[in-house]
């Protein structure tokens, strides 16, 4: 799907509740672009963001922000798809990034030595980089990956070196409430000063559970930033604001993704998205989806800013805190010009 279709309830969702809420510009800070020919070929179970879109062309994500936020203008942080060929998905990153003068992080693999790294990103005019739990050190399943199995110290190095920023989706069933990720990220914080290290999706903390008690240790960093593109939790973005302020919070979507027709709830520590029965085909064993024959179901990106705009309410969030974190935070980091 070329842009978004908008429902009748989705115009009521944006012109009642989200308009007047947003400022008129945004950064979306947390972007895949990608064609579908890009993707490797993979047999088993479809993980359930690939039923919402195959691809997403640098034309296709900003027709959609057209769309979703028809009175905001939008700009955004892009990278590949980490289950890509990055070679050709970084090519395609840079050629774009420089097209359309988007900031571009760097999609890396830990088998990536730093001299190559240091020559890619320069090369291509990335900001930083972009790591993925998969695209992890031999021998080991990415999804149990410790950080430094999928980013490595010599790569921080380098990233401390020029200051880069790096986008990263920490991995563990535990997710941010497993210890050895706190552990790990409070190292970077202490060993790499100059790296921009920005948290994605707030640790994946999507259900209450998944956040424990990581905000007692991570309100004491100075430098480390947190996104919450794909998050939908209130309590997450309030437990963040809380412990690191307002100027290190960013917003950001997870596009294509972003484009999901659902909402999410959260049973006994295990998110899952209501979707419309049908839309995604037979999701029987696909984790972490449920049909429902519901007629008024939104879309992720307004679920995002909904669960946010709640945070904001509850914490009594200025016009110039939302505009902050909405885009002033990633314009300065990014040195974004509207």
């Amino acid at each position: 799907m070329f842009g978004f279709k908008l429902t009748e309830f989705d115009k009521k969702v944006y012109q009642e509740e989200l308009n007047e809420f947003l400022p008129k510009n945004i950064v979306d800070t947390h972007t895949h672009v990608y064609l579908k020919e890009f993707k490797k070929v993979k047999s088993g179970p479809v993980y359930w963001p690939s039923r919402v879109a195959e691809d997403c062309s640098m034309e296709d994500l900003i027709q959609t922000y057209k769309d979703l936020l028809p009175n905001q203008k939008v700009v955004p942080v892009i990278f590949g798809s980490p289950s890509a060929h990055l070679d050709v998905s970084n090519d395609y990153i840079s050629k774009k990034s420089k097209e359309y003068n988007y900031p571009a992080l760097y999609l890396s693999h830990y088998d990536m030595t730093a001299e190559f790294l240091e020559e890619e990103v320069i090369r291509g005019g990335f900001q930083g980089l972009k790591p993925y739990l998969n695209n992890c050190k031999a021998g080991v399943v990415g999804a149990n990956a410790e950080i430094y199995e999928f980013l490595s110290e010599e790569h921080l190095k380098v990233a401390d070196k020029y200051g880069w920023k790096v986008v990263l989706h920490i991995s563990r069933p535990d997710r941010l409430k497993d210890k050895n990720n706190i552990r790990t990220l409070m190292d970077i914080e202490q060993k790499y000063p100059n790296v921009k290290l920005i948290v994605a999706h707030i640790g994946r903390a999507y259900a209450p559970e998944d956040i424990g008690d990581a905000f007692d240790t991570l309100k004491h960093t100075e430098n480390m930033m947190f996104d919450f593109c794909a998050n939908t939790l209130p309590e997450a973005t309030e437990k963040c604001i809380e412990a690191v302020g307002t100027k290190r919070v960013l917003f950001g979507t997870d596009m294509p993704i972003a484009k999901m027709r659902m909402y999410r709830i959260s049973e006994d520590g295990y998110y899952i998205n209501v979707v419309p029965r049908g839309l995604y085909g037979d999701v029987t064993n696909a984790e972490h989806m449920r049909e429902s024959d519901e007629e008024c179901i939104s879309n992720f990106t307004y679920e995002i800013i909904r669960g946010f705009k709640k945070t904001a309410e509850k914490l009594t969030l200025s016009k110039q805190d939302v505009e902050d974190i909405m885009c002033n935070n990633a314009v300065n980091l990014y040195n974004i010009k509207f």
